[in-house]
């Protein structure tokens, strides 16, 4: 078993691109929009959840990522394949 803290800064980096490519497809394949997302995890714009979804200096937290799942209804670990 590979222990977290022998993770790369790179390696590390490729799982948050993972989670922002899948949270951006299952996104689209539901027809919702960025800012339909983002309204209905408490955001009053769309731009954290742009910027995370494109992986612009910033990515989801987990709190997030368990938000973005029952809005978007999909099992949590759909975000990490």
């Amino acid at each position: 078993m590979k222990a977290f803290a022998n993770l790369s800064n790179e390696e590390i980096e490729e799982i948050y691109k993972t989670i922002s490519n899948n949270v951006k497809r299952i996104r689209k394949e539901k027809g919702f929009t960025q800012t339909d997302v983002a309204l209905s995890m408490g955001f009053t714009t769309a731009t954290f959840f742009t910027n995370a979804e494109n992986f612009n200096n910033k990515h989801f937290n987990l709190e997030h990522i368990i938000r973005i799942a029952n809005i978007l209804e999909v099992d949590i670990c759909e975000f990490f394949k």
